[in-house]
């Protein structure tokens, strides 16, 4: 769940209470993950989403009714077949939590936590036109971005605190100690600094094997040249082959920021 999401919940929770509804267990085909929340009040409105449907309309009477007065069940089986109406056809576990005003830091930090856990690695390389767009689309999207660029004053001010930037020059110095299971993502101003980053990529490689993705911004003939450089550098064609260049999901047509951001946020979310 987004970070607006969750400071949705806590500024109205400081006032009333609520029942925090949560996936607990999923199995099968269900509408939602396991940690999926929403927030309930009183008057029947909602913060988040369990999945929409009869589960959520069933879950939401339950906390409606809690919230009146009637003692909780803290845990809840539902079973989404034809007596739910749901087609989903698996089986979803839901707890159900009374908050009180008292309870909202405490809930605040373990909601927090929980979103960051489920957040993606992302290493950025390149503060550009197109990096910047990129930042911008996966802001509301479930990852953590490591940023990194030879130049510091590319970064805008006002980051939210899952935008971690860093400046290093040389810039390949950095994929040394990225995150491991980071997807990378490479665009830097000049295409001698892209070669250096995708060499040390390739070379952290061999010895961790844990960047499971390493996409390089260009054409198809930018990276047959990459390739015949890389290749001059002793990385062989295997090797070689765990580059994506082009990056971006196939068939989204256009060179504007924007348009090339959304097809490697979709790409993204294709690792998760």
């Amino acid at each position: 769940m987004s970070q607006a999401s969750i400071e949705k919940l806590f500024k109205r929770l400081a006032r009333e209470p609520a029942v925090l509804v949560q996936v607990d267990a999923i199995q099968g085909s269900a509408p939602r993950e396991a940690g999926a929340w929403m927030g309930v009040f009183a008057d029947g409105s909602i913060v988040g989403t369990v999945g929409g449907g009869q589960l959520e309309w069933q879950a939401l009477g339950i906390a409606r009714r809690a919230l009146a007065g009637e003692a909780i069940q803290a845990q809840r089986r539902f079973a989404l077949g034809p007596s739910l109406g749901q087609c989903c056809g698996g089986v979803v576990q839901l707890c159900f939590e009374l908050l009180r005003p008292a309870d909202a830091d405490a809930l605040h930090d373990r909601l927090r936590a929980a979103a960051d856990a489920r957040r993606l690695p992302v290493a950025l390389f390149g503060g550009g036109h197109v990096g910047q767009a990129i930042v911008q689309a996966l802001l509301p999207l479930p990852v953590r971005v490591h940023w990194i660029d030879s130049r510091d004053e590319v970064f805008p001010a006002g980051l939210p605190r899952w935008i971690e930037t860093e400046h290093s020059a040389p810039v390949q110095a950095a994929v040394a100690d990225l995150g491991a299971q980071s997807r990378v993502l490479i665009m830097s101003f000049s295409h001698a600094e892209d070669l250096d980053i995708v060499a040390a990529c390739l070379q952290r490689q061999r010895e961790r094997a844990d960047l499971p993705y390493v996409g390089l911004i260009g054409s198809q003939s930018k990276w047959a040249g990459f390739r015949r450089r890389l290749q001059a550098r002793g990385f062989a064609d295997a090797e070689l082959a765990r580059i994506t260049c082009p990056i971006g999901v196939a068939g989204v047509v256009g060179k504007e920021p924007a348009v090339i951001a959304a097809a490697v946020a979709a790409q993204l979310m294709q690792w998760r």
